[in-house]
């Protein structure tokens, strides 16, 4: 076997990188089931913002998945020229997941505002690369005309939208909102692949 069937052999084994994101939103419950799920597949990395943090259960993510939050952003970073968290992120996924992504962080992102770890991988995300996002909001949030044009707007940048479902949400209120189904977002990046 020549160097270059060997090299395209290597290609076709390699795992996709995959790096999850969680923003603040109940849903982040799930992200721990959408990492074993992802895992299963490809390599991931997680990214939690300190909102999601009050939701999702650090001992349930598998053992093999890194989690970062604004904490790490700058704690590594000494002088010029050292990495930078978010840059080293954006440079190592091949793909990148928010679920959830709450009312909150589609505003910053569809504004271009970066002021997390998680916004500021996006605001330097390379939009050759598939980006995905699983809003998971209250009906109300989610029928408000400030999210009907923030998703236009991650949507003119290329970002693939897994719509919410409609179900009794936390909140106790019936209606659409509620992120879809870690099968159905797993399902639906890796169909892609």
């Amino acid at each position: 076997m020549s160097e270059r069937e060997a090299a395209m052999d290597y290609m076709d084994m390699k795992k996709p990188r995959i790096l999850l994101a969680a923003s603040g939103s109940v849903a982040a419950i799930k992200f721990g089931s959408l990492c074993h799920s992802f895992s299963e597949w490809a390599e991931v990395k997680a990214v939690a913002t300190r909102s999601s943090l009050h939701f999702i259960d650090k001992a349930s993510l598998p053992k093999d998945v890194i989690l970062y939050t604004d904490e790490d952003e700058w704690s590594s970073w000494k002088k010029i020229g050292d990495n930078v968290l978010h840059i080293e992120l954006r440079k190592w996924a091949d793909n990148m997941v928010i679920a959830p992504l709450s009312a909150n962080t589609l505003g910053k992102i569809a504004g271009g505002l970066c002021d997390n770890l998680l916004t500021c991988i996006v605001r330097a995300w390379d939009f050759n690369k598939p980006i995905y996002v699983a809003p998971a909001m209250n009906t109300f949030m989610w029928e408000n005309p400030f999210t009907e044009r923030h998703l236009k707007a991650i949507s003119e940048l290329g970002f693939t939208l897994i719509p919410p479902i409609t179900k009794r949400l936390a909140c106790g209120d019936y209606g659409n909102g509620a992120m879809a189904e870690p099968s159905v977002i797993n399902n639906t990046v890796r169909l892609k692949f």
